[in-house]
């Protein structure tokens, strides 16, 4: 059965109009309840990760050494390297946010999340990464981290986001990805610029992590508070 204009009755495509309001939801509330968080790091890696892996203990680390430091942990909100990362900050009696995604194969919520939203969109949630973190913190991963390291980095290349650090940890996981990046996007092919290297830094230890934050974030901070005067100027 056809509708007026061609289409099956059933069309999921007749239903967009209406999901603009669901997403429009997903927005405000993501907005409202980030609005409270400040010092924002985020985290990211496989929700697949075992408790007993060594980049597991090393996410919790991670987690612990960050609230010690001021920073409010924000993950994906599963298992994995977002549940360690949460469960590190708890651990140190710092702020822990999960920002959870509705799969089919249901992700659940980590344990150890102190404020949790959940999400249908993935764009949705992508934006309050972005808009609320200070930096990323990228451990080893599958699609879904690959996903959000990259976007990540075309927003600060294209300069649509300003001064969002990004640490890679593992260098024996990340180096043959950075390899490929070097030499086939930028010297064979050149798809990026040299400069673009240095939208990413790449760290073997938490401890390692936090000596690029104190160094970098001041930078970011300061590149984004000008930014921020030159666009209310304009």
């Amino acid at each position: 059965m056809l509708n007026e204009i061609g289409q099956p009755a059933d069309d999921f495509r007749n239903l967009d109009p209406w999901r603009i309001f669901r997403i429009m939801a997903e927005f405000v509330e993501g907005f409202e309840a980030m609005a409270q968080i400040s010092n924002g790091i985020s985290v990211f890696g496989s929700a697949r990760t075992p408790e007993g892996s060594h980049y597991y203990q090393e996410a919790r680390e991670m987690g612990r050494q960050l609230a010690r430091a001021g920073y409010t942990v924000i993950t994906g909100g599963g298992p994995g390297i977002m549940e360690a990362a949460n469960r590190g900050a708890r651990e140190a009696g710092g702020q822990s946010v999960g920002l959870n995604i509705d799969l089919p194969n249901e992700q659940k919520p980590n344990p150890y999340i102190g404020k949790l939203l959940s999400f249908r969109y993935f764009f949705c949630r992508k934006v309050m990464f972005a808009k609320y973190s200070r930096a990323l913190v990228a451990f080893p991963g599958g699609f879904g981290t690959l996903d959000e390291l990259f976007e990540h980095i075309t927003l600060t290349q294209t300069k649509k986001i300003v001064g969002l650090p990004v640490i890679l940890i593992g260098s024996g996981f990340w180096r043959g990805m950075l390899d490929w990046v070097r030499e086939t996007l930028l010297e064979e092919n050149g798809c990026i610029d040299r400069e673009d290297l240095s939208l990413f830094r790449l760290a073997d230890s938490p401890a390692e992590a936090m000596d690029i934050l104190k160094e970098w974030i001041p930078v970011a901070s300061a590149t984004r508070e000008s930014a921020r005067l030159t666009a209310r100027k304009g």
